[in-house]
């Protein structure tokens, strides 16, 4: 559960670091929309996937 909370940290901060750099450097604006989806998608894939192990009724993939 731990290994999965840190890769849905890292990939967050990623994402969150990709969208500033779009919104900061001019003609990159896509690039923060790219990224804010990213982000959301990871969030809730990750909430998904912790909710589903502590509940003990999630798949074991």
């Amino acid at each position: 559960m731990k290994r999965i909370l840190t890769v849905v940290v890292l990939l967050a901060l990623v994402w969150l670091l990709l969208s500033v750099l779009g919104a900061v450097v001019k003609g990159l604006l896509w690039l923060t929309g790219v990224g804010l989806v990213l982000l959301a998608l990871t969030v809730v894939y990750g909430w998904w996937k912790l909710r589903g192990r502590s509940s003990g009724g999630g798949s074991t993939v």
